[in-house]
């Protein structure tokens, strides 16, 4: 494969005049020699000298550190705070409690995802709603609260020896269990941490103090954690099947357009864009998202036109190279008329030409059980 990094779909354009945000981590990655790119009104790594494939490669084996302190944090207190989260946003709180984390939805009145949204349930009374970075706002507007984003950093510590190797450096966090948060210290400060993440591999969120953001990262590098960046972010999560806003969710896509149906509480009341969600539900969405895997290399890209036999039936809303599978791979929304099912062979149309793929389930990585490996993949 081409030593270039995979492109990071969905960067904001920032006009000249418009000053991009800096993570507490910035000088660390200059200093690492990351590539720095313009996200969502961010300036953030997107991979280091090493590269994406390195990065992506060594999070499905050992252990990345992601600085993801581009999402924001809005903090929802007080005794009104579980009602106004609970008839706000998709998932029923009721299914967790203090110590918790879930992921939800902020929906437009239309039913499709404004955003979407990791809670994080603090304690009683305390809720640390996590929105995409440019939808903090946004959110912020929907939920009320506060935004703290400046006030930390969050690193992802990701990778299936995340936890013991996290454990030398802060082993409460290292010992928090999945979807639950607890507190820990770093230099005699409160942090938190969450068992969640992006990849398709265990992990643990840690929101640091942005004046001690930096020892942290560099005490997690030397627990032998290698920094990640952007590019790796994306190839992991489109290898996991994971959504991503402005691509897989966002204007005109509902959550059950996208299949995530699971994330609405259809008994705990009423919330926004329940009624059009409803009216879907009733009639079924009109389409739904597919995985397509290619039969070479060569990964469709966002907004290639997806076909079967000569009809047009979808679009594709996320493409890249899957490093495990040494194929391309992509995320695409289909007609659900055309009946495009799993082992359909489709083509994709990229740059002129039709490449083949097959409809696929999801997630490609781990495959189930008789879908292709790459050499040499671990199993």
């Amino acid at each position: 494969m081409s030593g270039a990094d995979p492109s990071v779909p969905g960067p904001a354009p920032t006009s000249a005049t418009t000053a991009l945000r800096r993570s507490p981590l910035h000088q660390a990655h200059v200093a690492l020699g990351a590539k720095l790119v313009g996200f969502g009104g961010w300036e953030m790594p997107l991979a280091y000298p090493g590269g994406t494939v390195a990065e992506h490669l060594a999070c499905r084996s050992a252990a990345v550190a992601f600085d993801v302190s581009h999402l924001g944090t809005v903090r929802v207190e007080g005794p009104d705070a579980f009602d106004r989260l609970q008839r706000t946003l998709t998932n029923d709180l009721r299914k967790i409690g203090p110590g918790r984390a879930q992921y939800t939805h902020l929906l437009a009145d239309d039913g499709s995802v404004t955003d979407d949204i990791i809670v994080w349930w603090v304690a009683d009374g305390r809720f640390d709603v996590m929105p995409n970075a440019s939808n903090t706002a946004r959110v912020r507007d929907a939920v009320g609260g506060r935004d703290t984003t400046d006030e930390r950093a969050v690193i992802a510590v990701q990778g299936p020896e995340a936890r013991h190797r996290l454990e030398g450096v802060a082993p409460e966090a290292a010992a928090v269990r999945r979807f639950a948060v607890r507190p820990f210290e770093w230099k005699g400060e409160a942090c938190l941490a969450a068992g969640t993440g992006y990849t398709g591999e265990d992990g643990v969120e840690c929101a640091v103090p942005a004046e001690v953001a930096r020892s942290f990262f560099d005490a997690v590098l030397g627990a032998d954690i290698l920094p990640a960046g952007l590019g790796a972010r994306d190839t992991l999560r489109l290898e996991a099947g994971l959504p991503l806003h402005g691509h897989e969710l966002g204007p005109g896509i509902t959550p059950l357009q996208a299949n995530l149906g699971w994330v609405v509480g259809w008994d705990k009341g009423e919330f926004r864009g329940r009624r059009a969600l409803e009216a879907e539900r009733a009639a079924g969405p009109h389409r739904v998202l597919r995985g397509l895997l290619a039969s070479g290399r060569q990964p469709a890209r966002e907004g290639s036109t997806v076909a079967h036999g000569p009809e047009p039936v979808g679009s594709v809303t996320s493409g890249n190279f899957s490093p495990m599978l040494e194929r391309g791979i992509a995320l695409a929304l289909v007609d659900r008329a055309a009946d495009v099912g799993e082992g359909t062979a489709v083509t994709v149309a990229v740059r002129g030409r039709d490449l083949d793929a097959t409809v696929v389930a999801t997630p490609f990585w781990p495959p189930r059980s008789g879908a292709p490996r790459a050499a040499g993949a671990p199993r």
